[in-house]
């Protein structure tokens, strides 16, 4: 798995893809703070298992995880 530094310009861009994700494909509509929080354990989940990444070659995390720790490396899982 590859990681970059805290407060680098690349872990910046990371976590506002993240947000930009998030924000455009699970909080469609604010109701209020407790309902996100209410929400925010199944949105991860859904997001961790299910969701597709570009840059996982198409594969969640979860699944993109599962094949490093299996043996694969980083270049041949994505």
């Amino acid at each position: 798995m590859c990681t970059t530094p805290a407060y680098s310009p690349e872990s910046n861009g990371m976590a506002e893809a993240f947000v930009k994700t998030f924000r455009r494909d699970y909080v469609h509509e604010l109701h209020s703070a407790a309902h996100v929080l209410a929400q925010l354990p199944a949105w991860l989940e859904d997001y961790n298992s299910m969701y597709p990444h570009k840059g996982l070659g198409m594969r969640s995390p979860r699944e993109f995880r599962r094949a490093v720790v299996a043996g694969a490396s980083p270049a041949e899982v994505g």
